[in-house]
């Protein structure tokens, strides 16, 4: 009869899923990948900038360039990005200052700056596209 009391080394798993997060754990991860994005994404917006004020004929080019769908699809990720990060800066001044710590409070602010951030994404996007 096998030992019962020796123990199989087994692997440890850990679910590092970012879907079993909780609501507002997503949103302190999309507030730094949006922050990493508008880092990075300056470099390109002060491209864009220097591209359209340089010359006539650089303005041109830089309307066909944003003209593009990628382009365009590029500075709509850069928009929600501004949007997400503005809306989830403003939650966490707030919690800063000891506003909406409780569970439901924290829940509740979180689905707001998903929701305020994709519908504000959706209509400037929609205006500028």
């Amino acid at each position: 009869m096998p030992d019962t009391t020796a123990k199989k080394a087994r692997p440890v798993w850990y679910n590092l899923n970012l879907l079993n997060l909780p609501i507002p754990g997503l949103v302190s991860i999309f507030h730094r990948i949006s922050g990493v994005l508008l880092f990075v994404g300056l470099v390109w917006l002060l491209f864009l900038l220097d591209m359209s004020l340089s010359s006539e004929s650089d303005f041109d080019r830089f309307k066909s360039y944003v003209s593009l769908p990628i382009v365009k699809l590029a500075l709509m990720v850069i928009l929600w990005s501004y949007l997400h990060h503005f809306c989830a800066g403003i939650r966490y001044l707030f919690l800063d200052i000891h506003k909406g710590l409780d569970l439901a409070t924290a829940r509740a602010t979180s689905y707001a700056v998903f929701a305020v951030s994709l519908v504000l994404t959706v209509l400037i996007g929609a205006k500028l596209w």
